[in-house]
Protein backbone atom coordinates (compact mmCIF):
# COMPACT_ATOMS: atom_id res chain seq x y z
CA UNK A 1 0.00 0.00 0.00
CA UNK A 2 1.26 3.34 -1.23
CA UNK A 3 2.60 5.96 1.72
CA UNK A 4 -0.39 8.22 0.89
CA UNK A 5 -3.10 5.68 0.69
CA UNK A 6 -1.60 4.88 4.56
CA UNK A 7 -1.41 8.44 5.55
CA UNK A 8 -4.97 9.06 4.64
CA UNK A 9 -6.43 5.63 6.41
CA UNK A 10 -4.67 6.83 9.74
CA UNK A 11 -5.98 10.62 8.98
CA UNK A 12 -9.32 9.32 8.22
CA UNK A 13 -9.01 7.26 11.71
CA UNK A 14 -7.92 10.25 13.78
CA UNK A 15 -10.67 12.60 11.87
CA UNK A 16 -13.59 10.10 12.88
CA UNK A 17 -12.13 9.98 16.81
CA UNK A 18 -11.90 13.36 17.00
CA UNK A 19 -15.49 14.52 15.18
CA UNK A 20 -17.08 11.91 17.89
CA UNK A 21 -15.33 13.81 20.35
CA UNK A 22 -15.47 17.40 19.35
CA UNK A 23 -19.62 16.64 18.76
CA UNK A 24 -19.80 15.04 22.23
CA UNK A 25 -17.75 18.44 23.55
CA UNK A 26 -20.31 20.48 21.78
CA UNK A 27 -23.40 18.51 23.13
CA UNK A 28 -21.88 18.89 26.57
CA UNK A 29 -21.28 22.96 25.99
CA UNK A 30 -24.48 24.01 24.48
CA UNK A 31 -27.31 21.24 25.76
CA UNK A 32 -25.72 20.39 29.19
CA UNK A 33 -28.97 19.77 30.50
CA UNK A 34 -29.64 16.65 28.37
CA UNK A 35 -26.54 14.94 30.05
CA UNK A 36 -27.11 16.23 33.83
CA UNK A 37 -29.22 13.26 34.98
CA UNK A 38 -26.51 11.08 33.72
CA UNK A 39 -23.82 12.26 36.04
CA UNK A 40 -26.57 12.62 39.02
CA UNK A 41 -26.44 16.17 38.64
CA UNK A 42 -29.13 18.88 38.87
CA UNK A 43 -30.30 22.48 38.06
CA UNK A 44 -27.93 25.14 37.39
CA UNK A 45 -24.95 23.44 39.26
CA UNK A 46 -25.07 20.37 37.21
CA UNK A 47 -25.49 22.04 33.69
CA UNK A 48 -22.30 24.44 34.71
CA UNK A 49 -20.51 20.79 36.01
CA UNK A 50 -21.42 18.98 32.38
CA UNK A 51 -20.35 22.33 30.17
CA UNK A 52 -17.10 22.42 31.95
CA UNK A 53 -16.57 18.82 30.81
CA UNK A 54 -17.76 19.74 27.74
CA UNK A 55 -14.82 22.67 27.57
CA UNK A 56 -12.33 20.28 29.02
CA UNK A 57 -12.97 17.86 26.26
CA UNK A 58 -12.47 21.12 23.91
CA UNK A 59 -8.98 21.03 25.35
CA UNK A 60 -7.94 17.87 25.43
CA UNK A 61 -8.47 17.42 21.80
CA UNK A 62 -5.83 20.01 20.57
CA UNK A 63 -3.20 17.34 19.81
CA UNK A 64 -5.69 14.90 17.64
CA UNK A 65 -6.05 18.54 15.11
CA UNK A 66 -2.47 18.87 14.16
CA UNK A 67 -2.52 14.72 14.26
CA UNK A 68 -5.20 14.76 11.73
CA UNK A 69 -3.28 17.62 9.95
CA UNK A 70 -0.50 15.51 9.16
CA UNK A 71 0.23 12.21 11.44
CA UNK A 72 3.32 11.89 9.90
CA UNK A 73 4.62 15.19 10.29
CA UNK A 74 2.57 15.61 13.74
CA UNK A 75 3.92 12.02 15.23
CA UNK A 76 4.54 12.90 18.43
CA UNK A 77 0.39 14.62 18.54
CA UNK A 78 -0.43 11.32 17.27
CA UNK A 79 0.94 9.34 20.18
CA UNK A 80 0.30 12.03 22.57
CA UNK A 81 -3.81 11.29 21.52
CA UNK A 82 -3.25 7.86 22.08
CA UNK A 83 -1.96 8.09 25.81
CA UNK A 84 -4.56 10.65 26.51
CA UNK A 85 -7.44 8.59 25.36
CA UNK A 86 -5.86 5.10 26.95
CA UNK A 87 -5.65 7.58 30.44
CA UNK A 88 -9.32 8.22 29.69
CA UNK A 89 -10.12 4.66 29.47
CA UNK A 90 -8.13 3.92 32.52
CA UNK A 91 -9.25 6.62 34.42
CA UNK A 92 -13.41 5.50 33.25
CA UNK A 93 -12.94 1.72 34.05
CA UNK A 94 -11.23 2.73 37.42
CA UNK A 95 -14.57 4.96 37.96
CA UNK A 96 -16.60 2.25 37.41
CA UNK A 97 -15.28 -0.24 39.23
CA UNK A 98 -15.01 2.00 42.19
CA UNK A 99 -18.53 3.38 42.36
CA UNK A 100 -20.78 1.72 45.32
CA UNK A 101 -24.15 1.27 46.19
CA UNK A 102 -27.48 2.50 43.27
CA UNK A 103 -25.45 4.76 40.79
CA UNK A 104 -27.98 3.26 38.42
CA UNK A 105 -27.47 6.41 35.79
CA UNK A 106 -23.47 7.06 37.01
CA UNK A 107 -22.84 3.31 35.76
CA UNK A 108 -24.24 4.54 32.58
CA UNK A 109 -23.00 6.84 31.91
CA UNK A 110 -19.76 5.44 32.60
CA UNK A 111 -20.19 2.32 30.30
CA UNK A 112 -20.92 4.71 27.86
CA UNK A 113 -17.52 6.44 28.22
CA UNK A 114 -15.64 3.48 28.78
CA UNK A 115 -17.07 2.27 25.22
CA UNK A 116 -16.87 5.58 24.02
CA UNK A 117 -12.91 5.73 24.38
CA UNK A 118 -12.14 2.28 24.05
CA UNK A 119 -13.39 2.15 20.35
CA UNK A 120 -11.62 5.91 20.05
CA UNK A 121 -8.42 4.30 21.41
CA UNK A 122 -8.34 1.32 18.59
CA UNK A 123 -8.82 3.79 16.14
CA UNK A 124 -6.22 5.76 17.05
CA UNK A 125 -3.63 2.71 17.78
CA UNK A 126 -4.86 1.62 14.51
CA UNK A 127 -3.70 4.81 12.90
CA UNK A 128 -0.23 5.24 14.77
CA UNK A 129 0.93 1.46 14.04
CA UNK A 130 0.08 2.59 10.21
CA UNK A 131 1.95 5.45 10.56
CA UNK A 132 4.53 4.13 12.09
CA UNK A 133 5.13 1.40 9.68
CA UNK A 134 5.06 4.10 6.95
CA UNK A 135 7.85 6.15 8.42
CA UNK A 136 9.94 2.69 9.04
CA UNK A 137 9.93 2.44 5.20
CA UNK A 138 11.14 6.16 4.59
Amino acid sequence: MKMINRLQISRGLILIVLFLNLQCAIQFIFFPERYVYGFELVDEPGSIAVQGIGILFMMWNIPYIFAAFDPSKNFISLLEAVIMQGIGLAGETALYYSLTGEHASLRITATRFIFFDAGGLLALLVALLIVKNSLRER
